[in-house]
């Protein structure tokens, strides 16, 4: 079981380093291994591209010098709200199958988020398993007055989730998200 000691998060943010070869090599083999398609791994290999997605932050994890985890957030922007927020989408996180269920997906989140922090990040947002995010600190979004980039059916509204990085945020912004220009589409918005 990978643990803080076992496995190490390889960190790229916005710099031409994840662009390197075999470091886009490790991101798409994680992303094609944990999604059985190359769906996710293509809208992962144009976020890094996409300078609407910048600042990003990508982490992976690896075990014994192999990948097996990887997370990415992108940049995103609040409108219809008088007051300003620096925000922060995460999309996707991804753990090779193998290795799911022993914490790594956690572990990305929560280093994520602490770097997020640490760099003036206000709030977080993630379209997900709302049975999963919860667990690390995600509340839905939509109750708290942020309006997803596309409409999500209401039988999946917990989906629509938020963390806040500084308490006094929630409650004074809302609006709809403006994600970036790739993840921009409906088909990306349905949980």
């Amino acid at each position: 079981m990978p643990t803080c000691e076992s496995w190490k998060p390889a960190l790229y943010r916005d710099s031409d380093e994840c662009r390197e070869m075999s470091h886009l090599d490790d991101i798409l083999f994680v992303e094609r291994s944990a999604f059985g398609q190359d769906t996710e791994a293509e809208l992962t290999r144009k976020l890094l591209n996409d300078p609407s997605a910048k600042p990003l932050l990508s982490l992976l994890a690896f075990k014994d010098d192999k990948a097996v985890g990887h997370i990415l957030f992108t940049k995103a922007r609040l409108t219809e709200t008088p007051k300003t927020a620096s925000i922060a989408i995460l999309a996707p996180l991804a753990i090779v199958p193998d290795y799911q269920k022993q914490g790594i997906g956690g572990k990305l989140i929560e280093r994520g988020l602490q770097i997020l922090s640490k760099s003036g990040i206000d709030l977080v947002f993630v379209l997900g398993h709302p049975e999963y995010y919860p667990r690390h600190g995600f509340q839905p979004a939509g109750r708290l007055g942020f309006k997803p980039p596309y409409p999500i059916p209401e039988k999946h509204a917990d989906a629509w989730m938020v963390q806040a990085l500084r308490s006094e945020v929630i409650g004074s912004v809302g609006g709809k998200v403006i994600c970036a220009d790739v993840l921009n589409k409906p088909e990306y918005w349905r949980e």
